[in-house]
């Protein structure tokens, strides 16, 4: 099932990192128990071979229908393996859901900026509308000081023509971060407010953009000290 067969007689110092790792997982599955701990079991490889270990590792999972209790400090990771992730902090659980409704919908800001990326948009609500800075949008929060999360994703190159239910803005670009697949770039509103926004075809040469944003991409999160 961990695919060393061939390698049966082999030493283990005549072995990579990688088939070790088999080895070890086969050594822990070979009694059946009811629940494997795996603590950082990867963090030992190189890229390629941890993301091709995590896909091994899922299908071995569902395979042998044993509980996994997977412990990792890689966000990435956590995202990939889980198909629920309990993030701690301090020792206690700050937030326990699915990888996606942590992401999408993150309860708290500690959550918001330790699963990926966000915006902390730290806005003032009156009458049902939200103002952080320049930036303001309906709202069904109640009067007073929120803060919502916002992914940089979320923020996109403005719609030939304004729609309902979103919230768009000019920016000049500060900086680019080229990431492969997607660039992130900083960007700062006419009041000076930095957004990080992600994105994969926007063109930033000319150094001014406009954005928008649904307003329903901004979550509100309850604020954490850091």
């Amino acid at each position: 099932m961990v695919k060393m067969s061939s390698f049966a007689n082999s030493s283990p110092a005549k072995i990579s990192g990688g088939q070790q790792q088999r080895v070890a997982l086969a050594r822990a599955l070979v009694n059946r128990p009811k629940l494997l701990l795996l603590d950082e079991p990867l963090s030992a490889l190189d890229a390629n071979l941890r993301r091709q270990m995590q896909l091994e590792l899922k299908v071995l999972q569902r395979e042998v229908g044993i509980a996994f209790v997977f412990v990792t400090h890689d966000q990435e990771e956590a995202m990939t393996m889980s198909d629920r992730i309990a993030l701690l902090r301090a020792g206690e659980l700050e937030q326990v859901a699915t990888p996606r409704e942590i992401y999408d919908r993150p309860a708290t800001t500690y959550t918001a900026q330790f699963i990926g990326q966000t915006n902390l948009l730290h806005a003032h609500v009156t009458s049902n509308v939200a103002r952080c800075s320049d930036l303001c949008w309906y709202t069904s929060e109640q009067d007073g000081p929120v803060t919502f999360s916002l992914r940089p994703e979320s923020i996109v190159a403005a719609s030939a023509a304004p729609s309902d239910g979103f919230v768009r803005f000019r920016v000049k670009v500060i900086s680019q971060l080229f990431q492969g697949a997607a660039e992130l770039l900083q960007v700062e509103t006419a009041s000076g407010y930095r957004l990080n926004v992600r994105t994969s075809g926007m063109k930033a040469n000319s150094g001014e953009l406009e954005l928008e944003f649904a307003a329903a991409s901004a979550i509100r999160v309850r604020e954490t000290q850091s």
